[in-house]
């Protein structure tokens, strides 16, 4: 569950959840550091629900990783960082319990984090910064902005709006 919630809390690529070491969590300030595709790194807000998460699973760590010197967020059951097949595996398992969409992995979370944040109002660029994306025409190839989300800023924003709804 704590994989889960950070993919889609945080946004994260597959290899970006796998690196994670414990201490590039911050649950003090509610936060993670996360080093994305060509080393760049970026500090990604925590929800209350993935630090929750975060925490059950360090406990849970502690039944199979014996090795202290092991740094990695995640492990296996044999306590070694988990595999990008493991994580894929484990991620599409559960959602398939929970959804019936077709493309159930663990990327359709990040798909996910960054729709629900624009449909909600958020901000492109801050979306795009929390991604770990160089240009904004990526962010955008990541977006699904639904039809009532277009609508809703079309009545807000267009001068001419009051002629959409007096159709009705």
């Amino acid at each position: 569950r704590a994989m889960l919630e950070l993919f889609y809390n945080c946004g994260l690529r597959r290899q970006e959840l796998i690196n994670l070491n414990i201490n590039d969590v911050d649950l003090q300030h509610l936060q993670i550091r996360v080093l994305g595709k060509r080393s760049k790194e970026r500090i990604v807000p925590l929800g209350r629900a993935a630090m929750h998460e975060i925490l059950s699973w360090l406990e849970k760590r502690k039944e199979f990783c014996f090795d202290h010197n092991e740094t990695a967020l995640f492990v296996n059951h044999r306590g070694a960082r988990m595999t990008a097949a493991q994580v894929y595996h484990g991620v599409r398992r559960y959602l398939k319990q929970v959804t019936e969409i077709d493309k159930a992995h663990p990327h359709v979370l990040r798909h996910s984090f960054a729709t629900h944040l624009l449909d909600a109002g958020a901000d492109l660029m801050a979306v795009k910064e929390m991604l770990g994306h160089s240009t904004l025409a990526t962010t955008q190839i990541y977006t699904h902005v639904s039809a009532g989300r277009l609508k809703a800023v079309y009545r807000q924003a267009h001068p001419r709006a009051e002629l959409m709804t007096e159709m009705k």
